[in-house]
């Protein structure tokens, strides 16, 4: 992954509420860069940059550029955290990176073939999502923006399981580490009550044709007269 979205940063000298309600007012984020051989060190951004970089998906789970100095520094960020009643950030966390140690970052799933598939397209069945990310373990430079989640075979009642996801070389999902109890399910399609009354889609429709061929459906219908 290219890491091409750059963090204007400067260093701050105070620290405290007292100063970071200051820089808050001020348009500014307090934040925090660590991590690595350097020591921590405590920065600022813009409020309103921040923000719109935020609503970049990739943003979350991207290789980043922290500029400082006129250095450029790779980093994530691993904590974000908002105000409880305003739409406005508080506090960021920001770790170093180097391009020789593992991290582990939460990647946003992709869903695919959602509309194409045989529980949607003929069985009036509905897509639901367990999970929208997944945490992974991988070298800096193997992080994918995104993990695709292929759902366009799927049948009503069909699911999909994070040890069925796709992974590019060298991406490790950190649950599957822990053993094969925490193979969560990543997404599904479901029945709904459309499902019920076309009788189930394409595969019960053949069912009841195949009967009515051999007789079956009319042996039943005096049964029920007797």
């Amino acid at each position: 992954m290219s890491n091409n979205i750059i963090v204007s940063a400067e260093k701050r000298s105070e620290q405290g509420k007292g100063a970071s309600r200051r820089l808050r007012r001020a348009g500014q984020v307090p934040a925090i860069l660590y991590g690595g051989e350097a020591e921590p060190v405590a920065i600022t951004l813009n409020h309103n940059t921040l923000e719109k970089q935020l609503q970049n998906p990739a943003f979350a789970s991207s290789i980043l550029n922290i500029e400082l100095d006129g250095e450029k520094i790779p980093a994530i960020i691993k904590d974000l955290q908002r105000h409880p009643a305003k739409p406005k950030v508080v506090h960021a966390d920001f770790q170093r990176v180097s391009a020789k140690e593992p991290i582990r970052v939460s990647v946003p799933l992709s869903f695919e073939g959602e509309e194409e598939a045989p529980g949607i397209k003929l069985q009036s069945g509905v897509a639901t999502h367990a999970l929208n990310e997944v945490e992974v373990t991988c070298l800096p430079g193997d992080l994918p923006e995104s993990i695709r989640v292929d759902m366009s075979k799927l049948k009503v009642g069909g699911s999909v399981h994070l040890s069925e996801l796709k992974l590019p070389k060298g991406v490790e999902i950190v649950a599957l580490t822990q053993g094969a109890d925490h193979d969560a399910q990543v997404a599904a399609i479901e029945a709904t009550r459309a499902t019920a009354t076309s009788g189930g889609g394409e595969d019960e429709e053949e069912a009841e044709a195949a009967g009515e061929e051999t007789g079956e459906g009319e042996a039943d219908q005096d049964g029920e007269e007797e």
